[in-house]
């Protein structure tokens, strides 16, 4: 029997993860808001529709997957908006009516192929944990299934792949987490997609659904902190939405953009009217 107020193994082993992300992010990475662009963002929302473009989202039954859905129904972005999934979602929300399912096995995504063809645009939120699916099952999810979605939506024409990876990522760490979101962002930039955009949040704060109480620990830990310091290694799930879009709308020559999580604090509480 464990000590009263002991750790779970789980929970210790998050709260392990979460500070082993406490590192300091690389210098340079990433690109905020100015001033001017934080005033133009009415107006390159404005533009952005009129070019009618198309969106897939991958994982929006998760909790970033879920609000990214919801901001984009309100923001109006897009002409179609496509959920790709293992599972019909179900909405009650009439804004919800026009948004298009496709149902696919991830074990057999090349017969899904039509599910990923015809999209200007395309958001990777997927992914599971380790305790969930086991260390064989997360890298499935996490490395094997978001690399094949990529190569999926590639050929079927997507131009603006983004993303959703970690703070800390890299390829070459011993921390299987971290390892998987840097060998993920590697090759997936691979593909060349005219252009790619990785997002590098840290500890995500949310209220999920589903009870995760290791990532409850941590959210606890960060939500005592200084807000000062919090935000250099936690940010509310919110703010990284709205960076994702901020930065979807405003153009870009860059082939790739690694936005860290200062750049995800500054685009993601950008001013300006985010309804049309």
């Amino acid at each position: 029997m464990s000590r009263p107020g002991a750790l779970s193994a789980a929970a210790a082993a998050a709260l392990a993860a979460a500070l082993l992300l406490l590192r300091p992010d690389d210098a340079g990475l990433g690109a905020g808001s100015s001033m001017a662009e934080t005033e133009a963002l009415p107006k390159l929302r404005e533009d952005f529709r009129m070019q009618n473009r198309t969106v897939f989202i991958l994982g929006a039954s998760g909790e970033t997957g879920r609000v990214l859905l919801k901001e984009i129904l309100e923001q109006s972005l897009f002409s179609k908006v496509t959920l790709i999934g293992r599972r019909k979602l179900a909405f009650d929300e009439e804004a919800y009516k026009n948004v298009n399912q496709e149902v696919v096995d991830f074990e057999k995504l090349d017969d899904y192929t039509s599910a990923f063809q015809g999209h200007d645009v395309g958001f990777c939120c997927l992914g599971t944990t380790r305790k969930k699916a086991g260390a064989e099952g997360f890298v499935r999810v996490d490395r094997d299934y978001v690399l094949k979605s990529a190569e999926l939506a590639k050929a079927g024409g997507c131009k603006h792949f983004n993303l959703l990876s970690s703070k800390g990522a890299d390829k070459s760490s011993n921390f299987l987490y971290l390892q998987v979101k840097g060998e993920v962002e590697a090759r997936v930039e691979e593909l060349k997609f005219d252009r790619y955009s990785i997002f590098r949040p840290g500890v995500l704060l949310c209220d999920r659904q589903e009870s995760r109480p290791g990532e409850w620990l941590i959210r606890k830990f960060f939500g005592s902190l200084p807000e000062s310091w919090a935000s250099g290694h936690s940010v509310p799930v919110l703010t990284v939405v709205r960076a994702m879009l901020n930065n979807a709308v405003r153009p870009s020559d860059q082939k790739k953009e690694l936005l860290d999580i200062k750049a995800i604090h500054d685009l993601g509480k950008a001013d300006g009217s985010l309804k049309p």
